[in-house]
This record gives C-alpha cells, sequence and structure tokens, in this order.
C-alpha cells in the first residue's frame, strides 16, 4: 500500500491496524497457514539471558536480494552494539532457532515480501538485505510484570523494523510509544488485535514498549510478536551491527 510508505517517511513510523495490515498482506501473498504459524509461538524456548525469565523466543536470519528471492542463513548469533543495546551489547547471544516450517511458511514469507516492497520503497539504493526475524513471547505472571523492552528507550541499529501482533491474552497494558530523536514523544499505541502492527525508520525514531501486568494474576499472561528488521547490506558494522 503506497500511502504506508510514505507516512513511514513521515514522521518516520506507522501505527497499521488489523484490518489495514491484512489488506496491506494480500498482495504480499497467502496467509492460509496462520493459524500453525500463530501456534508455533507456544513452542518457543526460554531466553536464558533475561535473568527474570519473562521472554521466550526463536531466531532466524535471512537474505534477501534485489530481484526479492528470500535466502535462509545458517543459523548465528544475535549480536548489537552498546551504543543500541546497554543490557546486552557487545554480546553474541545464542538463541533457539526458529523452526524450518515455520522459517518457510506461507505466512512468514508474505509477511517479508511485505517488508521488502514496503522498506525498499524507502531506500530504492539497497543491494540486498540482511534480515533477522525474532518470535518473542512476554510473559507476565502473578505479581511479576514482563518486559517487552528491558533495555528501555531504544533504537534497534537497524535501517526498518517491523513490529507485528500475532496474540495478546491476559494482559494489560503494553503501550508503544515513539520518540524523535531529540526525545520529543511523537505518538502512543497500543498493538491489541492479531495483525495491529507497528513500522519503524530506525534512523529517525527511537521506541519503548510499557511493562505488561496479568490482568487475572492466578493465570500466566503473554503477548507475542514477530519482530523483523531490516538492514542495508552495504551498511558498516560499526553503525548497524545487531
Amino acid at each position: 500500500m503506497p500511502e504506508l510508505d510514505s507516512r513511514l517517511r513521515n514522521p518516520g513510523y506507522v501505527f497499521v491496524t488489523a484490518p489495514e495490515m491484512r489488506a496491506a498482506l494480500e498482495p504480499c501473498g497467502p496467509l492460509s497457514d496462520w493459524d500453525a504459524f500463530a501456534a508455533s509461538w507456544h513452542d518457543l524456548d526460554v531466553d536464558t539471558y533475561r535473568a527474570a525469565g519473562d521472554r521466550r523466543r526463536r531466531y532466524a536470519v535471512f537474505t534477501v536480494d534485489r530481484a526479492g528471492a528470500l535466502t535462509r542463513e545458517p543459523h548465528q548469533p544475535h549480536l548489537q552494539t552498546p551504543e543500541y543495546n546497554v543490557l546486552f551489547g557487545g554480546i553474541e547471544r545464542w538463541f533457539s532457532p526458529m523452526r524450518d516450517a515455520i522459517a518457510g511458511s506461507d505466512s512468514l514469507t508474505t509477511i517479508l515480501r511485505f517488508c521488502e516492497a514496503t522498506f525498499r520503497a524507502c531506500a530504492p539504493d539497497a543491494a540486498s538485505w540482511r534480515v533477522e526475524v525474532h518470535q518473542f513471547r512476554i510473559e507476565a505472571r502473578g505479581g511479576a510484570t514482563g518486559e517487552p523492552t528491558p533495555e528501555g528507550v531504544h533504537r534497534d541499529g537497524v535501517d526498518f523494523v517491523l513490529v507485528l501482533l500475532v496474540d495478546r491474552q491476559n494482559i494489560v497494558s503494553g503501550t508503544t510509544t515513539v520518540y524523535d530523536l531529540g526525545g520529543q514523544a511523537l505518538g502512543s499505541f497500543t498493538l491489541s488485535r492479531p495483525f495491529d502492527a507497528a513500522l519503524v525508520d530506525d534512523h529517525r525514531v527511537a521506541h519503548g514498549v510499557t511493562a505488561v501486568a496479568p490482568l487475572d494474576p492466578a493465570r500466566t499472561g503473554y503477548r507475542d510478536v514477530l519482530v523483523v528488521t531490516f538492514r542495508k547490506s552495504q551498511l558498516s558494522s560499526l553503525n548497524s551491527q545487531r
């Protein structure tokens, strides 16, 4: 949807409602296996780097060439510089790999094709993209909250980011606020329905998400999101390593 490109350029982010996101994905491919794709969030492993035990995840890396061809790369660590992650910058973090069936699913392929088309419209000079895909489940249980962004307000050290809500159950809050590079808040929203999404130009804005708490303390609550980052392959590792 061309209007998403222009909205992403100014002011540097866009909140996309679920119906709008479904309409934007439709030309990019099928979502016929969405139920199985969403159910795979029940099969994530604990993020052992989080002492709080509030996060589960799986991870995969892809390359997308100028023709739009997707290639999954060998499993590798996730690395950010301290500039972009004050908690884990400079640490090679090894997460459980995304299951092959999910990495090759119609739903993920469609989402990545949508990202490639949308982000290339904003950066037509990209020869190819390094794409990192994260399945996140943030849990809140009993009196303990879950932290979607424990590093606080941050940038990711990439070019563009998609955050897509897959599911949320028995939680309150989880509000996203986007800031300009001077720290001025530009807007806030809550991903509340499956397919609600945020698109972010990581060079222009920072973002943070408030902690989630269980609505019913007797039951575990969770927030399931798919995070996809796109980084132009020719960018220097000093400025864009993730």
